[in-house]
């Protein structure tokens, strides 16, 4: 349960701490970049406690949970859950309280793709896509 107020400016938040997540902070970590993980996951928040890494405990598609993590103060925010339905509550949400914030966030499918656009998201990323775009390139070789 979140807490208490994280005093944070011009960071990212990455909401999902999973493979996604984790490598997109891989390269916030390399660039030294402030940032803070959101997760439901107890596991995961644990884990990167244990990495030296700002972490919360919340849902990511909360206000309460995006206020604590100072979302009015950020730069930027990853929606990396593996749930197309979440993301797309969280970029609204994050919208709602931030209209400058940059948002990026994957999608599943082309349907919810459009609805993130619409819902004002700045990037869209599709994992799924992309991985059977280079699997088929290497086939064809």
């Amino acid at each position: 349960m979140v807490t208490s107020r994280l005093q944070l400016k011009d960071h990212v938040i990455v909401c999902g701490f999973g493979v996604v997540g984790q490598k997109i902070i891989d390269v916030l970590v390399e660039r030294s970049i402030k940032f803070v993980v959101v997760d439901t996951d107890t596991i995961a928040i644990s884990k990167a406690k244990e990495l030296g890494y700002n972490a919360i405990e919340g849902d990511g598609t909360l206000s309460k949970t995006l206020k604590e993590v100072a979302v009015e103060d950020a730069k930027a925010i990853a929606f990396a859950m593996d749930n197309d339905a979440k993301n797309l509550f969280g970029v609204l949400t994050a919208r709602d309280m931030n209209r400058h914030i940059f948002i990026a966030t994957r999608a599943n499918d082309d349907f919810v793709r459009e609805k993130l656009v619409e819902a004002g998201a700045d990037y869209i990323a599709m994992p799924q896509k992309t991985a059977s775009k280079e699997i088929v390139r290497e086939l064809l070789k």
